[in-house]
């Protein structure tokens, strides 16, 4: 989610690499806890997975990404769902939805407050925001790590920072300047496993490509294999690369 120049997401690569993305989304959904009859929102989501969850609990759901490959690959997978390629700054809802959910996205949402202000619209009166996503410190040592591999590569360039990772209080903030009612707001720790020895590689490939955006294709790899040794000694673990996962979760309550 977020405003990408182009599509970035390969929803295979996605799927068979990195379901960890819609698994650690069940306990979110636990936490939404949708009922029958209810109508939800589901922003950035992605291939589909928590949204047909929530459906087979009896809600009503519409599920929504930036992504066009994403939503292609829902709308194949769960094709009795309603999905529609739309960024959560644009989106034009009004007092609809009793819930809106999104799992694993708003760290790619460069205009927080926008975001906040449509969910805040979208909702009826007394609805729920349940997210959860990247928060402060979120894979820092990742990032830092890709960020001296390209300085050492003699590459000078200006990296954006490609997500948004606030604080609770920064969050929080936010939530109430949109009118919200905070119920719950957490930031914990969530080491996150990555498959296969290339765990790390695929995490960058998915999910790192704005760092290396402009650089040549051989070059990517080399600084890629670069990062992968100078983090091997803190991150690899019994064969499995563990990403520094930092998590926000949040429940907000819209009050009139």
């Amino acid at each position: 989610m977020g405003t990408m120049r182009k599509d970035q997401w390969n929803p295979s690569l996605y799927d068979d690499k990195h379901s960890f993305v819609s698994a650690f989304g069940d306990s979110l959904v636990k936490v939404l806890a949708p009922k029958k009859g209810e109508k939800i929102l589901d922003v950035g989501c992605g291939t589909g997975d928590l949204a047909c969850q929530m459906a087979d609990a009896g809600a009503k759901v519409v599920g929504i990404d930036s992504s066009e490959k994403m939503i292609a690959k829902a709308k194949e997978k769960y094709p009795h769902l309603s999905f529609y390629v739309k960024d959560v700054t644009q989106l034009d809802f009004h007092n609809e939805f009793d819930a809106v959910f999104s799992n694993a996205v708003l760290h790619w949402v460069r205009q927080p407050e926008k975001a906040l202000t449509n969910i805040y619209n979208s909702l009826k009166k007394g609805g729920r925001f349940v997210a959860e996503f990247g928060g402060k410190g979120n894979v820092q040592t990742i990032s830092q790590a890709i960020d001296t591999q390209i300085k050492k590569a003699g590459i000078e360039k200006n990296i954006p920072f490609p997500w948004y990772f606030p604080s609770i209080g920064e969050y929080t903030t936010l939530m109430e300047q949109a009118g919200f009612r905070v119920i719950f707001a957490m930031h914990f720790d969530r080491p996150t496993p990555l498959e296969g020895e290339e765990g790390l590689k695929n995490w960058i490939d998915m999910f790192g490509s704005l760092f290396f955006e402009g650089i040549h294709e051989e070059t990517k790899q080399q600084i890629i294999e670069n990062v992968e040794k100078s983090l091997k000694p803190s991150l690899f673990e019994n064969g499995v690369w563990v990403a520094d996962y930092k998590r926000i979760r949040v429940i907000g309550i819209k009050k009139q």
